[in-house]
């Protein structure tokens, strides 16, 4: 029989520990093959918590434990019991859970059931098909919910994951342990995306269920909102392959316009063949600052041989590219125009600049960053 151990972090929730517990251990009921247990991380509560832990420990001999800790953040909370639970229970999977209630602890087998079918982090999305928030939330924080999950998602562009910062979640003992290090500086959401993002570059199986959100009946929330907005973009800009990916096509780009420009310019080319010379410089430069910068966690190996196939490869792909520009600015100066531009009456500008902005933007940098990663930085 497999051990689940459901970690609780509490500060102050005296009003439904007691009741959380013993509404979670009836969950063995209703499972075969697993063995539901509960630790939980008192942060130095003020009220009763860890009283009334303590008196259910008499009760439930063995299914309960208590870890008590100084008042250090969420994060903090669940990386010391992630730590006491690898060195003295030892469970196959941990559950988080949020201890007012905001999660429905009848929703546990529905997790064991998707570790069992072989998922190594499952998580209670609110934003997919049976999920929900609070339909009481003020408008404010209904948008900040949404929005924060958007930018994630489109911050690492893995749109196929819907949920990045609730807490309800199940994750095998093994993930974790690697995590440990990754997660431990991290607080509040912050820590939920950095566990999320550290399993999806693992390689980790992940599975989502619909998740009903709902809103704590006592206590405070624990949100401060600035802070919450400024360590998720922190991590992003941080940890995204993507957004370093972006960073490297600007660069890419100011490299394109300048070679582009000098083409033209200088040397009297013809302005398509002028930009498809000027887009091969900058997918050298791009090559060499993604392979070392944006996907230097999936950084080519293998020797010069296993290199020069990839660059060439590099090439190949992103022949597209080049290809694409060509064809897209000469009927773009044929069907539309070749002229000088006037801005609001104080700046000129050629057109095949604005037509080359577009075509980057909106088709360049989107067909790269997917083909990169399936053909040159895949997954090993």
């Amino acid at each position: 029989m497999k051990k689940a151990l459901v970690v609780l972090p509490t500060y102050n929730e005296a009003g439904t520990i007691k009741k959380l517990i013993e509404d979670i251990l009836l969950q063995n009921q209703k499972v075969t093959n697993w063995e539901i247990e509960v630790l939980i991380n008192d942060s130095s509560s003020t009220d009763d918590t860890a009283k009334l832990v303590k008196e259910l420990q008499k009760k439930y001999f063995k299914k309960i434990y208590l870890l008590e800790t100084k008042k250090e953040g969420l994060g903090k909370a669940y990386h010391q019991a992630f730590i006491y639970a690898i060195e003295y229970i030892q469970p196959f999977v941990i559950i988080q859970m949020d201890a007012d209630f905001s999660h429905n602890p009848n929703d546990t087998p529905l997790f064991l059931n998707e570790i069992a079918k072989g998922a190594d982090m499952v998580v209670g999305a609110r934003y997919i098909k049976g999920g929900s928030i609070p339909k009481n939330w003020g408008i404010h924080r209904k948008i900040l919910s949404v929005f924060a999950n958007l930018t994630i998602r489109f911050g690492f562009m893995k749109l196929n994951v819907h949920e990045w910062t609730n807490g309800y979640r199940a994750i095998k003992i093994w993930l974790i342990k690697d995590a440990l290090d990754h997660i431990k500086n991290y607080s509040g959401y912050v820590f939920q995306i950095a566990m999320l993002d550290y399993a999806i570059k693992k390689g980790a199986k992940l599975a989502e269920i619909p998740n009903n959100f709902i809103d704590r009946k006592y206590g405070k929330s624990k949100i401060f909102v600035s802070q919450y907005i400024l360590q998720i973009l922190a991590y992003i800009f941080s940890h995204s392959s993507f957004i370093k990916f972006i960073i490297v096509g600007f660069i890419g780009f100011a490299v394109d316009f300048s070679f582009a420009y000098l083409f033209i310019n200088k040397f009297h080319f013809n302005k398509p063949s002028a930009n498809m010379f000027s887009a091969e410089i900058a997918i050298i430069s791009n090559f060499l600052m993604n392979n070392f910068w944006s996907f230097k966690d999936k950084k080519i190996q293998g020797g010069v041989f296993s290199y020069l196939f990839k660059f060439i490869t590099f090439n190949f792909v992103s022949s597209g590219s080049i290809i694409i520009q060509g064809v897209g600015l000469s009927l773009a100066l044929r069907f539309i125009a070749d002229k000088t531009i006037h801005l609001f009456g104080v700046a000129n500008i050629s057109s095949w600049i604005v037509y080359k902005i577009l075509i980057i933007a909106f088709i360049i940098i989107p067909y790269s960053y997917i083909l990169y990663n399936k053909v040159i930085w895949k997954k090993k």
